[in-house]
């Protein structure tokens, strides 16, 4: 049995199948410029200090010590990512030899 177009597409409607034409109507999604922002990275110019959130981070090595240095740190070393998600790194703040750790928020302590 053959259907023309339009049998076809009414057949489609009634019995509840996807046709063509509603996937071409269809918009691509688009940013919001009212939508929230995520405050889970903080701008790379603003450095916080306090309590530290386990998590994926994804600050590659080279953005966690910039972050580091940006935070008053220099001398980093030994900068290594451990099981938590945190950035941990042996650094002086003041010439005082100090353990630092930054988290994938970009907050940063001592510890």
């Amino acid at each position: 049995m053959k259907f023309n177009g339009l049998i076809w597409t009414t057949a489609a409607i009634v019995l509840g199948l996807p046709t063509a034409a509603p996937a071409l109507a269809q918009e691509r999604p688009i940013a919001s410029e009212s939508a929230a922002q995520n405050a889970a990275v903080k701008s790379p110019d603003t450095i916080t200090w306090g309590d530290l959130a386990k998590g994926h981070n994804s600050f590659t090595a080279s953005q966690a010590q910039d972050r580091l240095e940006k935070a008053g740190y220099r001398k980093v070393t030994r900068l290594r990512l451990d099981g938590d998600g945190l950035w941990l790194a042996d650094a002086t703040m003041n010439d005082v030899a100090v353990h630092v750790a930054l988290d994938f928020k970009g907050n940063v302590a001592e510890h």
